[in-house]
């Protein structure tokens, strides 16, 4: 750890938003102080961002818990902890590769000169991260913003704010100032945090927001990596396994009861087996969910004003004419005391219900029927480009149509969400669902300015296109026609 910087004392004294400005200042300062970290020291950062992972595991279920209203341990022990844990040995196994300078190809007319490309740290790294996967998702960036040797700052989301300050002081217990540091704080301290001259910025959350934050970001040319929501389809062939796919998109729908960007947001299936899939996927809820109300397997919805959200969207899709089949036996009632929310099926969705215009964040699973796999095709990019793609089938031409014609951020096929546990695949938006990708060597080069560098030889024969123009020139500009 740097001790060599000790600003706590004028920056605990200072307002919220000048104490965070503070920080910044200082992060930018010592990076002005070591613009090349080395190797050791990128290890040692991450070393110490696992074993910080490791100790407070145990507390971050127990916040999220309680964050959630409930929330499985298992659900932020695999997709908070584990994640965190697998993409740090990720990084430290291949970090020294990474930080290699890499060769590039020559054009032949500048032999013996030689291209390569090296990777340089960008200076301070902002990340504001949501709360579905509150520690996920602000340390899954952090890990590629240290790695590529950068100073780190966080933005955490207020509605898990139990998890957002056990963060916050275990980062403040591992990192220097200058380090790493969590800033908390509501919306108005979010606002003025994207607003600093980070050297990039991550964002993962709405589209909404998404869009506000990329203008702060360019007023300061800050580059951002967005990381947003959207529609995320699944696609069922018509020769599809119905029992196999409805027990994949059941986990995939209800993992974290739906809050996750990547689950699927509709589900388009084949008209004559509309009702095979209905009888799937009741059959498949209570065998991974036997009971929903008090079940300590299923998570509660974050807050009361996202419990009440989902609610209007089913009573607005009824008043438009659509059919709530619930997925369960216990039914379609909602418990508000506990914010548990059941699952169910939105049969007849149309473009005009809001479960269809807005990302559902929730057990809500609106189901469209398609006539030939071109029209469901169609539909997919009649709209917005979504984050994930779900396609599920044995036919492999119809896969293949469906990967070749469709644009979205990542796809799984045959499965739910895997594609985003895979370190050596960039996990990115596209459009609407963010620009940008991390993850893995992606990561390490979003928040790395990979700077092209051209070695001249003393051999060079570049110094026959000098002026005075004549002769020589004329026979060294017909050579470069036939060589380049």
């Amino acid at each position: 750890m740097n001790a060599g910087l000790n600003p706590m004392a004028s920056i605990e004294a200072a307002s919220p938003k000048d104490a965070m400005r503070r920080v910044f200042d200082v992060q930018r300062a010592a990076f002005a102080a070591d613009m090349a970290p080395s190797y050791a020291m990128r290890l040692d950062r991450l070393d110490r961002l696992f074993a910080m992972t490791e100790r407070i595991a145990p507390a971050l279920e127990s916040a999220a818990s309680a964050d959630f209203g409930h929330r499985p341990v298992q659900v932020t022990r695999l997709a908070d902890v584990m994640m965190v844990l697998s993409a740090i040995k990720h990084a430290r196994r291949h970090l020294k590769s990474w930080m290699k300078v890499h060769r590039a190809p020559t054009a032949m007319a500048f032999w013996p000169g030689a291209n390569r490309i090296v990777a340089q740290p960008l200076g301070v790294v902002g990340v504001v991260s949501p709360w579905n996967y509150p520690y996920q998702l602000a340390m899954g960036p952090a890990i590629a913003a240290l790695a590529a040797g950068n100073r780190v700052m966080i933005k955490p989301s207020e509605l898990t704010p139990r998890t957002s300050e056990l963060m916050r002081q275990a980062v403040a217990e591992t990192f220097a100032p200058d380090e790493m540091t969590v800033v908390t704080g509501d919306a108005d301290i979010g606002s003025a945090f994207v607003a600093m001259p980070f050297d990039h910025l991550l964002f993962t959350g709405s589209t909404a927001v998404g869009r506000h934050v990329a203008l702060a970001a360019a007023a300061n040319l800050t580059p951002v990596t967005l990381e947003l929501g959207g529609k995320s389809p699944a696609l069922l062939s018509p020769d599809v396994d119905m029992t196999y796919a409805a027990a994949r998109l059941v986990m995939g729908k209800l993992f974290n009861a739906g809050q996750t960007c990547i689950a699927p947001d509709y589900v388009a299936v084949h008209r004559p087996a509309i009702d095979a899939f209905v009888d799937a996927m009741r059959l498949a809820v209570p065998l991974q969910y036997p009971t929903i109300a008090g079940n300590a397997d299923y998570t509660g919805i974050v807050s009361e004003r996202h419990f009440t959200r989902l609610q209007a969207l089913v009573d607005d899709a009824l008043l438009r004419g659509a059919r709530v089949v619930p997925l369960h036996p216990e039914g379609l009632v909602a418990h508000a005391d506990t914010r548990t929310f059941p699952p169910m099926l939105i049969l007849g969705a149309t473009d005009d219900m809001r479960v269809m215009q807005e990302e559902i964040f929730g057990p809500l699973l609106p189901v469209l029927a398609y006539d030939a796999l071109d029209d469901a095709i169609g539909y997919v990019n009649r709209h917005e480009r979504p984050l994930a793609l779900y396609w599920f089938g044995a036919d492999k031409a119809d896969r293949d149509k469906v990967l070749a014609r469709t644009i979205s951020g990542g796809v799984t096929v045959n499965d739910c969400m895997w594609h985003f546990g895979q370190e050596d695949l960039p996990f990115g938006g596209v459009g609407a669902s963010g620009m940008g990708a991390y993850h893995g060597e992606y990561g390490f080069r979003t928040f790395s300015m990979n700077k092209p560098v051209f070695f001249q030889s003393p051999l060079s024969g570049t110094r026959l296109l000098f002026p005075p123009y004549g002769k020589t020139f004329e026979r060294m500009t017909r050579l470069l026609k036939i060589i380049t």
